[in-house]
């Protein structure tokens, strides 16, 4: 297994890229290896000051890098020896198993789309992050950020993917998938999730408990929240502030303590025909690490696979 990491990607790069790598090494077994995409010489001295061996890890040496304000798709196709383009390139080519950035989102979306490239079937990926609970655990909130509109048939394909997502990564069973709205009642809601709502409800494909709303981001109705891109990366945003205001404030608390992004890695994009993650912009070596352990869980789980078969 070589699970592929751009350790130019983000804020803190490359010292927190390669100190989350360091981190997530010790966790490996021997036949799992991390592959290192960016610049060698910027990373040796970081991995010298923490007594750590080079030859541990497999280094990609790039010449370039994206920057987070690039256009993605511009950035993508000019700057060939980038370490996103680079590690989507060796994606595709099957030398990695999966690929992992902290940099810039609209760069991993085009590449994801357009080196291994969405299942069949698969209308449009989504971006998927974790939502912690009230009373303990989390649930997969989808799409974050991917698709800004949406068409019933996608929401209804983010239900699927989400479903599989909650079952085969974090063990849910029949996971209770529903829809993002208004109000609860079936009639309820704008053009699209009316029109979303019949197409959810006659599916044999995952559980769907019917519309939730904002309220009930956080209590155990829904394991799996779908939503378009834009709402859902409102109601992400808004929910990672909660975090930051009980740092700002002074107070301690389990339940928002869980909003701490660190915990989670990164976020899947659902959907393409390899594992895919792209961590925050502000990620720390922390968040780098469970990003990388997320990867491997993805590998060993073969979710692509199931959901190449779901979409058969």
């Amino acid at each position: 297994m070589k699970i592929g990491l751009d350790i130019m990607g983000g804020d803190f790069a490359p010292k927190a890229t390669v100190l989350g790598a360091i981190a997530a090494q010790k966790l490996l077994s021997t036949d799992q290896k991390i592959v290192l995409f960016g610049d060698k010489e910027q990373a040796l001295p970081v991995l010298s000051q923490n007594n750590t061996n080079p030859d541990l890890f497999e280094f990609v040496h790039t010449t370039e890098m994206i920057g987070m304000g690039e256009h993605g798709t511009k950035a993508v196709v000019q700057k060939p020896d980038s370490s996103i383009s680079l590690g989507f390139q060796y994606l595709k080519e099957g030398k990695i198993d999966s690929f992992s950035s902290a940099g810039n989102t609209g760069a991993m979306l085009v590449g994801a789309m357009f080196s291994v490239k969405t299942i069949p079937g698969v209308v449009r990926p989504a971006i998927a992050s974790n939502v912690p609970k009230l009373k303990s655990g989390f649930g997969i909130l989808l799409d974050v950020g991917a698709n800004a509109d949406c068409k019933p048939e996608v929401l209804l394909q983010f239900g699927i993917l989400g479903s599989l997502y909650a079952q085969h990564i974090y063990g849910m069973n029949n996971p209770k998938v529903a829809l993002m709205n208004i109000g609860e009642e079936e009639e309820k809601g704008n053009m699209l999730t009316q029109a979303t709502f019949p197409l959810m409800k006659d599916s044999k494909m995952f559980n769907f408990v019917g519309n939730i709303e904002g309220r009930d981001l956080f209590n155990d109705k829904a394991d799996v929240l779908v939503c378009d891109g834009f709402t859902g990366n409102v109601m992400l945003k808004l929910a990672e502030t909660f975090y930051i205001l009980t740092l700002k404030k002074g107070f301690k608390d389990e339940f928002f303590d869980r909003f701490n992004y660190e915990q989670y890695g990164g976020s899947p994009i659902l959907g393409v025909n390899a594992p895919v993650l792209i961590g925050h912009g502000i990620s720390s070596p922390e968040a780098i690490k469970n990003m990388l352990i997320l990867s491997r869980t993805m590998i060993e789980a073969k979710l692509v696979d199931k959901i190449k078969d779901a979409f058969k």
